[in-house]
C-alpha cells in the first residue's frame, strides 16, 4: 500500500466523499481563502467549486447552526472549526441541538453532520492549546472519534460522513505529518471499535490520537529492555469499546492510560474507572495515567515541553506500574 501522511489520508477521505455524494459540502473559516487553516482541503475550491466549499465568518455558533439545519434537511455537511478551542463558542449548537434533535423529535430528524476539530499545541499558549475530548465524549447523542494513524484517519472520516448521527472528529495537528500505509481505494473503519495494535504480556497501554504513535515508540524502547507491552488504540471515545482493553488486561493484569489531556476528570479517568469496575478481578498493580501537567499551557517552549507527555513519560509510567507503585495526581 502507498505510504502517506495523516493529513493526506484526511484529504483523500474528504475528496472521495465529495465525489461520491453531492450532498457533502465543507464550510469553515478560511477553507476557501487559505485552502483551510492547515491545508487539509487545499485545492478543493478549484476542484468542487465555491458552492460546496464555503468560507464562514468568525462566528462558530452561527455556522455550526447552519450546518445542523442543512443536515436536518438531507445534506451531509462537514464543518471545520479552525481549532477545537474555537468550538467552545459553538458548544450550545453542538450539545443542545446537534446531539439532541433526533431524540427530541422522536426520530423524525437525523443530523448527519461532521464537526472537524483540529487540536494540538506548539507555542500557541494557554487558550489555543487545549483538549476538550471529554466534553464531547460526555454527551449522549454525539459520536466522538480520535484516530491516531493515517489508515484510521481515512477510514474513520469516510465512516463519519456516512453516519446518520453527529460526529465529532478530533484530529491532532501534531500527527498531520505522521506517515503510514493507506489503501488508495475508499474504505471505512467502523466507529465504536477499539483496536489492539500490539499484543503483549506485561502491561496494557491504552491510548488514542497523538499518543498512539508516541506509545508505539515507547513500546519499542520497552521491548529492548525485555518489557512486553500491549497497545490498545481506542480510536472512538463515544461509544467506548472496552472489550479489547479488558481482554488485554486479563493477560497483563497491569495498565497505563496515555492521553493528551489534563489527567483529572478526563477520558483517561473514565478508562481507569471502567478497568477497575469491569476488570477488578485481574488487577495486580495500581493503574497509572499519563497526560498533561495540570496547568494552563505555557507559551515558553521549554515549559511547554515540560507540561506535555512524551514517549519517555509512558516508559516511566510502565516501569512504575511494574514496580507496583501508586500514583498521586496533583492539581494546581
Amino acid at each position: 500500500m502507498p505510504v502517506i501522511t495523516f493529513m493526506e489520508a484526511l484529504r483523500q477521505a474528504l475528496r472521495d466523499a465529495m465525489h461520491a455524494d453531492e450532498r457533502v459540502f465543507i464550510i469553515g473559516e478560511d477553507v476557501v481563502h487559505y485552502d483551510s487553516a492547515y491545508g487539509v482541503t487545499k485545492g478543493f475550491v478549484k476542484e468542487f467549486g465555491d458552492k460546496r466549499i464555503r468560507d464562514m465568518p468568525i462566528a462558530e455558533a452561527g455556522y455550526a447552526g447552519l450546518g445542523i439545519g442543512a443536515a436536518m434537511n438531507g445534506l451531509r455537511p462537514v464543518v471545520e472549526m479552525m481549532t477545537t478551542n474555537f468550538a467552545l463558542l459553538a458548544l450550545d449548537m453542538i450539545v443542545n441541538h446537534a446531539a439532541k434533535i433526533h431524540y427530541m423529535f422522536g426520530g423524525q430528524f437525523t443530523v448527519p453532520i461532521v464537526f472537524r476539530l483540529p487540536n494540538g499545541y506548539g507555542q500557541l499558549s494557554a487558550t489555543h492549546s487545549q483538549a476538550f475530548d471529554n466534553y464531547y465524549a460526555y454527551i449522549p447523542g454525539l459520536k466522538v472519534v480520535a484516530p491516531g494513524t493515517p489508515y484510521d484517519a481515512k477510514g474513520m472520516m469516510r465512516a463519519a460522513i456516512e453516519d446518520p448521527d453527529p460526529v465529532i472528529f478530533i484530529e491532532h495537528t501534531g500527527i498531520y505529518s505522521v506517515k503510514g500505509e493507506v489503501p488508495e481505494e475508499s474504505y471505512t473503519v467502523p466507529i465504536g471499535k477499539s483496536n489492539l495494535l500490539r499484543d503483549g504480556k506485561d502491561v496494557t497501554i491504552v491510548c488514542y490520537g497523538r499518543m498512539t504513535p508516541m506509545v508505539q515508540q515507547a513500546a519499542e524502547k520497552l521491548a529492548e529492555e525485555g518489557i512486553d507491552a500491549a497497545i490498545v488504540d481506542l480510536r472512538t471515545l463515544r461509544p467506548l469499546d472496552m472489550e479489547p482493553v479488558i481482554e488485554s488486561f486479563r493477560k497483563t493484569n497491569r495498565a497505563v492510560i496515555a492521553t493528551e489531556e489534563w489527567t483529572s476528570v478526563g477520558v483517561g479517568a473514565e478508562i481507569a474507572a471502567r478497568l477497575y469496575t469491569e476488570g477488578f478481578d485481574y488487577i495486580d498493580a495500581p493503574i497509572w495515567r499519563v497526560g498533561f501537567d495540570e496547568v494552563p499551557m505555557p507559551y515558553a517552549k521549554n515549559l511547554e515541553t515540560a507540561v506535555v507527555p512524551h514517549p519517555e513519560s509512558v516508559i516511566d509510567a510502565v516501569k512504575q506500574v511494574l514496580a507496583g507503585k501508586t500514583q498521586r495526581i496533583r492539581q494546581q
